[in-house]
């Protein structure tokens, strides 16, 4: 451990399980509960902790050093996008990592990872052994846990836990969502409507350098009321449970199904969020699947393709609706990655191909959906057109 010369406080993860890790704190002295997850990505740890579907959950890094290149300033575009964070704060509850660097070395970089947890009240420990966490939270699947900050001298009983908040049974959604329309890109050629369930900063870039006209939408805004302002709508990732966000957003997307009659594209709680309003169940996944290394096959195509995921629930596409097919599949589990319809141009995925940090390799989803709604605002105004001839 690189720690700094003053003597830290330590800081200890307690499972609901019984399990319980102690070692030093490099973050915030605040002591918090939350779901224990687990990423497997190398690197982009700035992008993961600021990725609203993190809200409440304390992160595992299976990578061994974290810290190694600090954290970047909130450098933005010239969309007003931030550059190398997901959102404007830290999104998890907190982190617990093996080796934690806090002399680090990256031309971006403005602090240490434990400074900007400091700013931002989030705890974070280090000197764990890490593996022996993610081996218990793969057999036994996430957990609820505590992480509790406190001295040397103080002495945290393993057996008492105390209230355990489990984020999963709250509105997420509700807390990390716009509470009012945000515009970017104005003079954009098509106009896209993004239902904010979390969205992430380079979903919104996606769109907007391919030309897109976007206005990000609060989850439970009726956007069926302004659909001939739109040409396409997105239904963005999020945090936590798709069942606690409220039957609204569901109730909206049955309508729009019914009756928007253009291009939808929706991305992780997107999915989720479509299959349920066409009917589909959703699950709880054991231990989720978090990082930057997981195979997504192409249904149709037998392509397969590496991607970014960050989730804990999944559609179960055993028996699919009618006139709806399987789009991807995970290559490891079995588990739904995606699903389309046979004759609208409406499609979802469980994975993020904006992928920031992570591989690219499905990057070209956005392309598809842009090009549909360019060719579906094409036709409806060349019909327009003979219609007034």
């Amino acid at each position: 451990m690189h720690l700094l010369n003053q003597k830290p406080n330590l800081a200890t993860l307690k499972l609901k399980s019984g399990q319980s890790y102690t070692g030093v704190s490099f973050g915030a002295d605040t002591s918090i509960t939350g779901e224990a997850v687990f990423t497997t990505s190398l690197v982009g740890y700035p992008e993961s902790m600021t990725d609203p579907s993190y809200t409440g959950q304390i992160l595992v890094f299976t990578q061994p050093l974290i810290g190694n290149y600090g954290v970047p300033g909130p450098v933005k575009d010239k969309f007003g996008l931030y550059k190398y964070f997901e959102s404007d704060k830290i999104q998890v509850s907190g982190i617990i990592v093996n080796d934690y660097a806090a002399q680090y070395s990256h031309w971006t970089a403005v602090e240490s990872l434990g400074n900007w947890c400091k700013r931002y009240n989030i705890p974070a420990i280090t000197g764990v052994d890490t593996r022996a966490i993610v081996q218990v939270l793969r057999e036994q699947g996430s957990t609820l846990a505590r992480l509790t900050v406190h001295s040397e001298e103080e002495q945290v009983n393993p057996k008492e836990h105390g209230f355990l908040y489990d984020p999963n049974a709250d509105n997420l959604v509700a807390r990390v969502s716009t509470p009012t329309p945000i515009h970017y890109n104005p003079d954009g050629d098509i106009k896209i409507a993004v239902v904010d369930c979390g969205v992430k900063q380079n979903i919104i870039r996606c769109l907007t350098k391919r030309g897109a006209n976007v206005t990000v939408l609060p989850y439970d805004y009726n956007f069926n009321n302004d659909q001939d302002l739109y040409d396409g709508l997105f239904i963005s990732n999020g945090p936590g449970n798709p069942e606690t966000c409220g039957m609204t957003v569901v109730k909206h997307l049955q309508e729009a199904i019914q009756t928007f009659g253009k291009p939808i594209f929706g991305i992780c709680m997107g999915n989720l969020l479509l299959g349920m309003a066409i009917g589909m169940k959703v699950y709880k996944l054991p231990f989720g699947n978090r990082g930057h290394n997981q195979p997504a096959l192409h249904v149709q195509t037998g392509q397969c393709s590496i991607t970014s995921q960050n989730h804990g629930y999944a559609l179960d596409d055993k028996v699919m609706p009618t006139g709806w097919n399987k789009l991807f599949i995970n290559a490891n589990d079995g588990s739904n990655e995606g699903i389309c319809h046979e004759s609208l141009p409406i499609f979802s995925v469980q994975f993020h191909p904006e992928a920031k940090g992570g591989p690219q390799d499905t990057e070209y989803l956005f392309e598809e959906f842009i090009t549909l709604v360019r060719a579906e605002k094409l036709k409806r105004m060349t019909e327009d057109e003979d219609i007034v001839a």
